[in-house]
C-alpha cells in the first residue's frame, strides 16, 4: 500500500486498497450458500474446530465471513448487536436481511474510504422465510452489497465453485441435496472434502422461530454418504 506522506491520486489510492483486500481474501477458503425448498444450506470450508465462519445472527438471518476471522467476527458481532437492538426497540419481525446488509455495506464502506487499511473480509448475509424465500446478500470489502439469486460462494478461487454451483442447482433442491451440492462445487473435480474438511449449517423455515441449525459430523458424514 502507500506509504503516508507520498502524494497518490484518489484513483490509485482506491485501486491499491481494493488490490489490497482482495489478495486477502483470496488466501482464505471458500464459502457457499445454496439455496433449497424450504431454507439455505451454508458450507464453508473450515478445518477448525472451534473458529467458526458459519453463525446464527437472529431469527431468521445467518451470517459467513472469510477472509482475516478477527475481522469479519467483529462484524459478526455488531450484527448480532444491530439485531437484538432493533428487535427490541420495535418488533422482532422489524429484523430483516436487508437492513442488515445495508448496516454492514455502511460501515465496510466507511473503513474502506477513511482507514489506512481496508478490512480483508467478505461476507454474505441470508435469511428465509415461509412465505417470501429466500433472500442472499453477498457485501463486499468496500461495502459493495450484491443481491444473489439461489446461491453464492465468497473467498477463494469463487469463479470455479460459482460455474459447478450453476450447473448443479435446481428450483427443487431438498436439504440434502443443497448440502451435497455446496460441498461438491467446493471440492471441484480433483478433490473429495469429509465432514472434518468442513462447517455446514442450514437456515430451514421448518425449524421454527430459530431457523439456524449447525450440522455435527456425524450428520454430515451420513448426509453425504447417502
Amino acid at each position: 500500500m502507500t506509504m503516508p506522506g507520498m502524494y497518490v491520486s484518489p484513483e490509485q489510492l482506491m485501486q491499491d486498497r481494493a488490490d489490497y483486500a482482495r489478495k486477502g481474501i483470496a488466501r482464505g477458503r471458500s464459502l457457499a450458500a445454496v439455496e433449497y425448498q424450504g431454507g439455505v444450506a451454508l458450507v464453508a470450508e473450515n478445518a477448525s474446530s472451534t473458529l467458526r465462519k458459519l453463525s446464527e445472527i437472529y431469527d431468521r438471518i445467518a451470517f459467513g465471513g472469510v477472509g482475516r476471522y478477527n475481522e469479519f467476527d467483529q462484524l459478526r458481532i455488531a450484527g448480532v448487536r444491530y439485531a437484538e437492538l432493533k428487535g427490541y426497540q420495535y418488533s422482532r419481525n422489524d429484523v430483516d436481511a436487508r437492513s442488515l446488509a445495508n448496516q454492514y455495506a455502511q460501515m465496510l464502506g466507511q473503513i474502506f474510504t477513511h482507514e489506512m487499511k481496508p478490512m480483508e473480509v467478505e461476507i454474505v448475509v441470508v435469511e428465509t422465510d415461509v412465505e417470501a424465500g429466500a433472500e442472499l446478500y453477498r457485501i463486499q470489502y468496500d461495502g459493495t452489497v450484491v443481491d444473489e439469486q439461489n446461491w453464492c460462494c465468497i473467498g477463494g478461487d469463487s469463479e470455479p465453485v460459482l460455474e459447478r454451483l450453476d450447473d448443479g442447482w435446481s428450483a427443487d433442491l431438498e436439504r440434502d441435496g443443497a448440502v451435497r451440492l455446496a460441498v461438491e462445487s467446493l471440492a471441484g473435480p480433483e478433490r473429495s472434502m469429509s465432514a472434518g474438511d468442513l462447517e455446514v449449517a442450514v437456515l430451514d423455515s421448518s425449524n421454527g422461530r430459530r431457523c439456524f441449525r449447525r450440522l455435527d459430523d456425524d450428520e454430515t458424514s451420513a448426509l453425504l454418504a447417502g
